[in-house]
């Protein structure tokens, strides 16, 4: 046994396995918090503090944020094996969509809107943590696992379709998976130990180590790092994706885990999931310098006065929002005639704002490519 937990047998006779019995937060003897923790969790910190006064000095807040958690959401689902890209994600033929791939990362971002929305009256908890995962797995692979409720079947991490016996890691029996799922709301609702940044690394760890759900376990867990963040008031809205560090270090960061579990070392995990939150948060930031940028460049470029500037600008609006376009589905959106979209789609391909990236006569697609090569980064 070590401080993180201890192997526990289950069943008898050839059926006989062991799964980890996960020891309650905090972790006892306390973290060893040397002066390399202490300067990763000022810098983290700092660049959390550097990364929220950015986002609300952006004009549109509300556009970025809406891609953000589109961002987010495409990587962490691509960490789980889901194959699309932010194009997919994008493609104004979404609603009609049946790509179970496309599906998920649309489901988790209607999960995090849902979340964030449900944090302003409601703590994060297990019971708000069922509720994210019923929004995640609604209509998606995965439904048939219980969407919203705690497993209450033995679950296992491995290679694909491989077996108990030769799973890599088998966590908590449904009984001591329950205790822990308590025990860990506990903690999250304390806050009286460690710093918040110590405290979402910690909890990070045990979640993925408990694996409540069937499956989904991933998502819910990193979307759990986000919601921490506001909750906690170190971020006002969602303007950063975690996921880009642990999607670029993803060995590391599953090795890390297990570390924990293997050893009792949490110091290390800590330790990289402090630098994951530099990392992440430094990015989030020139992303929000780079299309701030943008922005204002293409806004000095339109048309200033008269109604076909009007609607020019409202077309300018929505691609900041929907980057790939075509005229019919926009048409409809903004309740604007399809003639006057297709004039002011024309206007913004002569500003060279958007260009066309069909070859068809019907049907063309149109993109804010600008915008969208620099969200790409770190999504292919």
């Amino acid at each position: 046994m070590n401080r993180a937990g201890e192997n526990v047998s289950n069943l008898s006779g050839e059926l006989s396995y062991k799964s980890f019995k996960p020891n309650p937060l905090p972790p006892e003897p306390a973290l060893n918090i040397d002066s390399n923790m202490v300067s990763k969790l000022v810098e983290a910190n700092r660049e959390l503090v550097k990364l929220d006064t950015a986002s609300k000095l952006i004009p549109n807040t509300n556009l970025f944020i809406s891609m953000y958690v589109r961002k987010e959401a495409l990587i962490s689902s691509q960490i789980e094996g889901t194959q699309c890209t932010l194009d997919d994600v994008l493609d104004p033929e979404l609603d009609t969509n049946s790509n179970l791939d496309v599906a998920d990362v649309v489901n988790y971002v209607q999960a995090t809107n849902y979340a964030i929305e449900r944090l302003k009256t409601f703590p994060l908890c297990n019971r708000l943590i069922r509720e994210i995962h019923s929004e995640l797995m609604q209509g998606v692979r995965g439904q048939d696992k219980n969407p919203g409720e705690f497993r209450t079947s033995q679950n296992w991490i491995g290679a694909p379709n491989c077996s108990l016996k030769d799973a890599r890691y088998i966590p908590p029996n449904k009984e001591d998976m329950l205790v822990a799922m308590s025990d860990l709301e506990k903690f999250m609702c304390e806050n009286e130990d460690y710093d918040a940044l110590i405290r979402i690394a910690l909890i990070h760890y045990q979640f993925e180590t408990i694996h409540p759900f069937l499956d989904g376990n991933g998502r819910v867990g990193r979307l759990m790092i986000l919601l921490y963040l506001l909750e906690q008031k170190l971020l006002s809205s969602p303007v950063i994706y975690i996921s880009y560090f642990l999607k670029k270090n993803q060995i590391e960061y599953y090795d890390r885990i297990s570390e924990v579990r293997r050893t009792g070392n949490y110091e290390q995990w800590v330790i990289f999931f402090l630098e994951a939150v530099s990392a992440a948060a430094k990015d989030s930031f020139e992303t929000i310098e780079q299309l701030s940028a943008l922005h204002e460049k293409n806004v000095a470029l339109l048309p200033k006065t008269n109604r076909k500037a009007d609607n020019i600008r409202i077309l300018f609006n929505y691609i900041e929002k929907y980057p790939i376009i075509d005229i019919k589905h926009t048409s409809k959106q903004l309740n604007v005639s399809y003639n006057t979209i297709s004039s002011a789609i024309r206007k913004l391909q002569e500003l060279r704002i958007l260009n066309e990236t069909t070859n068809s006569a019907r049907n063309k697609v149109f993109a804010y490519s600008d915008y969208l090569n620099i969200l790409k980064k770190d999504t292919l």
